[in-house]
């Protein structure tokens, strides 16, 4: 077992200090403009950049990384306000695509000038251009990390 140094114990309990504190302010803020959390938000926001406006529910919830009894009823509070409905899926008769409604893009186009002010105002107004690039490649690479990891950094795939 090798423990975290301090200075790794340090960066670590920062990040996930500010990570829950940004996660709680994006929550906040989408439910006082739109009633809904910010995964809901997500879910939307996905479905509008997505051709067709439509996802299959498997392939959403990967997406999202959102567990499909949680996009269950995520999506059954989204419905209840017309702002998706599912169909049945035309290649998969088991399958159910998510659909975003008119009334959940014009919902995306109202409530996203205040979420992006939101996240620059938590994140982009705080750092220079230089930490913004630090930002995105410290990212990038424990996503990375995460989404295709070695079998040789991670004990039980030894």
């Amino acid at each position: 077992m090798k423990w975290l140094t301090d200075e790794e114990q340090s960066a670590w309990r920062a990040f996930l200090h500010a990570t829950t504190l940004l996660e709680d302010h994006l929550d906040r803020q989408l439910q006082r403009d739109a009633g809904i959390p910010h995964m809901y938000y997500a879910l939307l926001s996905t479905l509008s950049e997505t051709p067709g406006r439509s996802m299959r529910m498997t392939e959403l919830a990967e997406q999202t990384k959102i567990t499909r009894s949680r996009l269950s009823h995520a999506v059954a509070r989204l419905e209840g306000n017309g702002w998706v409905r599912r169909e049945n899926c035309p290649t998969d008769r088991r399958g159910q695509v998510c659909v975003l409604t008119d009334e959940g893009f014009a919902e995306v186009e109202r409530t996203a000038p205040g979420h992006v002010t939101a996240v620059r105002a938590a994140i982009f107004d705080r750092l220079s251009p230089e930490q913004t690039r630090q930002l995105e490649e410290i990212s990038r690479v424990i996503a990375e990390g995460l989404h295709h990891p070695a079998s040789a950094d991670v004990p039980w795939q030894r």
